[in-house]
């Protein structure tokens, strides 16, 4: 999820297309957070890591 946030956020970044650098942004953030909620030991959906 990071990986694609990171990619999105380039494409949008050379291209100048706003929609694909709000959803890099989001996508990004919410990769972090769902990473740092694993590392620390929690369950995600039942999981202990989102992937």
């Amino acid at each position: 999820m990071i990986v694609v946030g990171v990619i999105l956020l380039i494409i949008g970044f050379v291209t100048g297309i706003s929609v694909l650098w709000t959803i890099g942004i989001i996508l990004v953030v919410l990769g972090l957070i769902l990473w740092l909620l694993g590392a620390v030991g929690h369950g995600i959906a039942g999981r202990r890591h989102y992937w």
